[in-house]
């Protein structure tokens, strides 16, 4: 198939996704597949090969003259290109991490196009994209997690509950301060920015008074803070494939060289390994795959997501998040959990095409 990597984007996470289409496009030209590049700037603007690309309701991407002006032999733009050849392009693998592009922004646009993409929906993107949405949901359905609370909007002022504020794990409503929740939850605390990737903006919190600072930091990132309990467990993560149907690897435990798993233990070379199959034990580990697989469908993912868990000393498993593009070059997690359960690299970046026009398929036959 003819295939456009799409890469780059508006997030923090823009030199990461970069990466990850680079492999994605040899991964697929080694499955046989012709690619061509588009990259989203930081200012949002789509191009390849240095020339405007626009989305055309109907006509998936089209590219333009460098000049960003019309096409050869046309006034509409979208005859015979002097700019980049988009046409018959069949799918989109969208390796886009973090806001403006794994959290259904990007999802809607090539809807819009018509055009089929690899990963989730838009729904399943944003469900995922918000750890505190994925959370309320999960925990509506009785799936265990590390107690968490939300911190205020910072436009509300201090003192305040944002939407939903104070909800626990439990899913239950708590009408006092967020900050007596938060003070009452297992130390140290964790606090995030809801809506990034790859440990942007986080803080660990050892003491009461550094929480308000953590807040504020959080808050410079996404309005929507999330401030989780701690968690002694060991890290474990699971890689998931398919549609209505979807398959786990063999989970793997995370091993990093650093006090957390932080952006520099993340992707500094030789800072953090990956144990697979991770010691956890048989009924543990059919556990945590099965958990995985169960999330993936309650948050209606599709194509890919890599679950994030926590398994404790006595062998629970508490989720921790749900990646919907996680870093995908060939050294990250979740091909390398995929390899180990042996699915290569340039297969598994082909099958993912096959899901997302599979998907497309069996959603365009229906009338909405």
């Amino acid at each position: 198939m003819k295939v456009a990597v799409l890469s780059g984007g508006r997030s923090s996470e823009h030199e990461i996704s970069l990466m990850s289409g680079q492999a994605v496009t040899e991964g697929l030209r080694q499955a046989g597949h012709e690619v061509v590049n588009v990259v989203i700037g930081s200012d949002g603007r789509w191009s390849c090969e240095g020339a405007p690309v626009s989305i055309v309701p109907g006509e998936g991407l089209v590219g333009h003259a460098a000049d960003g002006g019309p096409a050869v032999g046309g006034e509409s733009g979208h005859g015979t290109q002097a700019g980049p050849d988009l046409t018959g392009v069949e799918v989109a693998f969208p390796a886009l991490h973090g806001p403006f592009g794994e959290d259904g922004v990007t999802q809607g646009a090539l809807d819009t196009a018509g055009l089929p993409y690899v990963g989730s929906p838009v729904l399943g993107s944003a469900v995922c994209m918000d750890k505190l949405t994925l959370k309320r949901l999960c925990a509506d359905f009785g799936i265990a997690q590390v107690d968490f609370v939300q911190a205020p909007d910072p436009d509300q002022g201090k003192g305040g509950t944002g939407p939903g504020g104070g909800l626990t794990s439990g899913g239950t409503s708590d009408t006092g301060d967020w900050r007596q929740r938060a003070l009452a939850m297992e130390w140290p605390l964790w606090v995030k920015p809801a809506r990034l990737g790859s440990s942007v903006g986080i803080t660990r919190v050892e003491r009461p008074e550094d929480l308000d600072a953590a807040v504020a930091e959080a808050g410079e990132h996404d309005p929507r803070v999330i401030i989780e309990a701690n968690c002694s467990g060991r890290e474990v993560e699971c890689s998931v494939l398919g549609n209505l149907a979807p398959e786990t690897s063999l989970p793997g435990q995370i091993i990093a060289d650093a006090e957390w798993y932080d952006f520099e233990a993340k992707y500094t070379e030789g800072r953090m390994s990956l144990e697979v199959p991770a010691q956890i034990g048989e009924s543990t580990t059919a556990e945590l795959r099965n958990l995985a697989a169960e999330v993936f469908r309650l948050a209606d993912c599709s194509g890919l997501a890599r679950c994030d868990f926590f398994v404790e000393e006595d062998g629970r498993v508490l989720l921790n998040e749900v990646n919907t593009m996680p870093g995908f070059t060939k050294t990250s997690v979740y091909a390398k959990l995929w390899e180990a359960s042996g699915l290569p690299y340039p297969e598994l970046c082909s099958r993912l095409i096959e899901l997302a026009v599979e998907r497309h398929r069996r959603e365009a036959a229906h009338s909405f």
